[in-house]
């Protein structure tokens, strides 16, 4: 498998961590999750929204352009966790993920508040 064509390139749902992010070829179509840390709508950017998400390893920045925010306004403005399905764009040292799908996983944090002895029965 030739990982340099984007084409080739292993897809969603797996989500990559946000430190190989180097890894796939531009214009790949990944998935990456994290925690929103910082959400932008600057006036000047003509309704693009920018996210900012954290995994375990680093940060990661989204780009998030109007149309589709329409499509997925409730997990954009609320999700506390997002899954962001979209294709690399990188110019120079800077890395962005082009928004395609916004799935917002916030439920998974609040699962992570049960105690452990009822998560351990709750599984099959």
């Amino acid at each position: 498998m030739n990982f340099s064509d984007p084409h080739q390139w292993p897809k969603p749902p797996a989500a990559i961590p946000h430190d190989m992010l180097d890894l796939p070829p531009n214009g790949a179509r990944i998935t990456v999750a994290g925690l929103v840390l910082v959400r932008q709508r600057p006036g000047t950017a003509n309704g693009v929204i920018f996210i900012t998400l954290e995994d375990e390893t680093t940060t990661c920045n989204v780009i998030v352009w109007r149309k589709l925010y329409e499509t997925y306004r409730r997990a954009v403005i609320s999700g506390r966790m997002l899954r962001i399905t979209g294709h690399i764009q990188r110019e120079g040292a800077v890395c962005h993920v082009i928004a395609e799908i916004i799935e917002d996983i916030s439920y998974m944090l609040d699962e992570l508040l049960q105690p452990e002895a009822s998560r351990a029965t709750e599984q099959p």
